[in-house]
């Protein structure tokens, strides 16, 4: 995916006659290959729904924030890539018509927030991952989106910070507690659980009902 002057590498998938597409938006320090992300990408795939995995950054920006840290709360600028991402999709002719899903890891979640606030017409559901939801800020109250916030139940600073996000929105909105899972979703089952959690929420949202 080329703009002028930023080329971010990025991962396509597109199960056979998909009606949806989810575009992941990593979260800090991570990337496309990122395993947790592939993991839910690939329990995605066997519901039928497609994924976009992309680097936010780019690999000369990437090296940067990988000694600094300088770039991966930087909302405004990962919200902007993750806009434009989703303004290309809607460009392109094989993807124009799949309707469109984000799902968010630590602040990954808040960029998701904010694009979904700026394209209410384009975004029809989020889901966070251990996500910092907060970061979005003032964006939380123009989400259109139905969203579902899933947090480890032992990541307790997260989980307060994800319930303040809550009573901002004012869109369809979930808070799911994944029982005995620390904020990378380490614990054996955890992240399974993620996955079906969000299978079930982007299925619910994204596809049309069977006729």
């Amino acid at each position: 995916m080329k703009w002028p002057g930023v080329e971010l590498l990025a991962d396509l998938r597109l199960p056979t006659n998909t009606q949806a597409l989810v575009i992941f938006a990593h979260g800090s320090g991570s990337g496309r290959l990122s395993a947790r992300n592939q993991y839910v990408a690939d329990v995605l795939a066997s519901r039928g729904l497609g994924s976009l995995l992309f680097d936010l950054l780019t690999e000369q920006e990437q090296r940067l924030d990988n000694q600094t840290a300088a770039l991966r709360f930087d909302i405004p600028l990962l919200a902007k890539r993750l806009t434009d991402v989703i303004d290309w999709v809607g460009q392109d002719p094989d993807l124009a018509s799949l309707r469109i899903g984000v799902f968010g890891a630590s602040t990954g979640a808040a960029a998701a927030l904010c694009a979904a606030a700026e394209r209410p017409e384009v975004v029809a559901a989020v889901v966070s991952r251990g996500g910092r939801t907060d970061l979005a800020g003032e964006a939380l109250k123009r989400v259109q989106a139905p969203t579902l916030q899933i947090v480890g139940g032992r990541d307790v600073q997260v989980l307060e910070l994800n319930r303040q996000a809550s009573r901002m929105l004012l869109c369809e909105h979930r808070l799911e507690v994944v029982a005995g899972a620390s904020h990378l979703f380490e614990e054996p089952g955890t992240l399974t659980e993620v996955a079906v959690l969000a299978g079930d929420w982007f299925v619910t949202h994204l596809q049309a009902p069977s006729p």
